[in-house]
């Protein structure tokens, strides 16, 4: 079973829902994604937009596994990106119930 705010960013991602995709994560939160690091809520909600307005992209959550401190989830990416669609990993550290950090990597 996903954790809540995992669950939520999904969610969030899938209905283009910015305010609930925000929600899910800490204040403090670091996002690392395409070889850059987006900290705090605004510099998070700027990255989402710009991937969005850019790659058009829907996430399909694949399976979860949890090692240490992290979750990581596989997913598939598809979108408006060459070799779209492509399968990444979506690894989360939680902080109570929100995100502190997701790293998206291939």
């Amino acid at each position: 079973m996903m954790p809540s705010p995992i669950q939520a960013y999904f969610d969030a991602d899938k209905t283009d829902d910015l305010q609930a995709l925000t929600g899910a994560f800490a204040s403090h939160a670091v996002v690392r994604d395409e070889g850059k690091t987006y900290a705090g809520k605004e510099a998070i909600e700027a990255w989402w937009r710009a991937a969005k307005a850019k790659y058009q992209s829907v996430v399909e959550p694949l399976g979860l596994d949890e090692q240490n401190e992290a979750i990581k989830v596989r997913a598939r990416v598809s979108g408006n990106f060459p070799g779209s669609p492509a399968t990444l990993t979506f690894a989360f550290k939680l902080a109570g119930d929100r995100i502190e950090e997701l790293e998206i990597a291939p």
